[in-house]
């Protein structure tokens, strides 16, 4: 405020750092103020509300994802790839009905005797008294470490894939997230695993990358089978979701709890409150608090007009913070009743990897509860990412 008490010039910009270390009163004052804001300099409409949010996900063909969903690659050319993240129904709904039956409930149920030995084995240097880095000797690894699982990388691979998935989430300083250094990254680790899917088509198993291999797609009364490069457009994609997802649920999860002793205790105490705590966590800190959207129509919300051929930025980071919504919702509450929130998206682009996010989190949460139940966090040495789409941490200090 100014010292005459007024309120500064609202203001929000997804690539100012300051802004995006506390993003939450700049965004309490758009869902007031300019529920529809626009930002001249970047060309985009932001919508803010939990409820404006939800409904724009329920309308994927006004709200289109098919420019790209990333503010710094979204233009009026469509995005060229199979990744169906980037594709609007029809072609989305035939390829989300595939991909569901390759990866199933089973499957990824299957995957929790192995995610806890993972989470012990990380969390075994922890010693007590000692400080450990939650995100960078276990946050991040762990999801990577069940991808390469799921996906049933061989062993002898696992540390090169690896060092690709880590290198494709590099953020290149004045740059971001789309540089050179990623983006070889994830081509090197495309081919890869083109390589990897031609093996499984002519050597089937019961694995998830032999099952896109070997399904069959029905679309527009023609039955085919993905292409190898469709399928690895797919594991590209689940790698990015699932590794992006998790390490920052899991580093919020370490810097809040370990600041915050009630909430921690009661989880201690009473375990099986965890799963809700997953959901609360996620509400209160979503891991990727932006989402791009393309108009292809112009649309009213609160008496401003989005013309066809916007940018809209969904602000899910916002929406689970709207008071409208969630009662007290600056608190963190690991008790909270509430029906649902949009970190994961909602409606058809519902992410993929929620299900396998939400099973590495708890286990996560109960391994590292059981392994430290009074490690305290230390904010003022925590490092944060910056981008205009994901919010974390690259690293959190914790001490059992």
């Amino acid at each position: 405020m100014s010292a005459a008490g007024a309120l500064e010039p609202l203001a929000w910009d997804p690539f100012d750092e300051a802004i995006d270390t506390d993003p939450y009163g700049i965004w309490r004052r758009l869902r007031d103020e300019q529920p529809v804001y626009y930002n001249e300099e970047h060309g985009f409409y932001a919508l803010s509300r939990y409820h404006d949010v939800e409904a724009a996900h329920r309308q994927p063909l006004l709200f289109s994802s098919n420019h790209g969903t990333v503010l710094e690659v979204m233009t009026p050319n469509l995005m060229q790839t199979g990744m169906m993240i980037f594709r609007d129904p029809p072609d989305h709904t035939a390829l989300r009905s595939l991909v569901n039956r390759a990866f199933t409930p089973n499957r990824i149920a299957a995957l929790e005797d192995r995610i806890r030995r993972y989470c012990r084995e990380l969390l075994e240097p922890w010693t007590p008294g000692t400080e450990f880095d939650y995100v960078e000797q276990f946050a991040s690894p762990l999801p990577a470490m069940v991808i390469a699982e799921l996906l049933t990388i061989p062993d002898a691979d696992r540390p090169q894939a690896r060092e690709w998935i880590d290198e494709g989430f590099y953020i290149e300083p004045g740059v971001g997230m789309i540089n050179d250094r990623s983006i070889t990254a994830m081509i090197n680790l495309h081919v890869y695993l083109q390589e990897l899917l031609r093996d499984r088509a002519a050597n089937p198993g019961d694995d998830m990358l032999s099952a896109l291999t070997q399904a069959e797609i029905t679309h527009d009364g023609t039955t085919r089978r993905l292409s190898n490069s469709e399928c690895a457009d797919f594991a590209v994609l689940l790698i990015s979701a699932g590794t992006e997802t998790v390490g920052k649920l899991l580093g919020w999860a370490a810097l809040l709890l370990g600041e915050q002793d009630d909430q921690r205790q009661t989880l201690v105490d009473e375990p099986d409150v965890i799963p809700n705590a997953v959901e609360e966590l996620l509400r209160f800190e979503a891991p990727s608090p932006v989402q791009g959207r393309w108009t292809h129509a112009e649309t009213e919300l609160h008496g401003t007009t989005i013309p066809a051929g916007s940018k809209v930025l969904l602000l899910t980071g916002s929406a689970g913070r709207d008071e409208r919504k969630y009662e007290h919702a600056d608190r963190l509450d690991v008790r909270r009743t509430f029906d649902h929130h949009v970190s994961f998206g909602f409606g058809i682009h519902f992410c993929l990897g929620a299900a396998l996010a939400r099973l590495e989190g708890r286990v996560g949460l109960e391994e590292t509860l059981a392994h430290a139940p009074q490690f305290a966090s230390d904010r003022a040495r925590a490092v944060q990412w910056h981008t205009s789409t994901v919010r974390g941490w690259h690293s959190v200090p914790v001490l059992s």
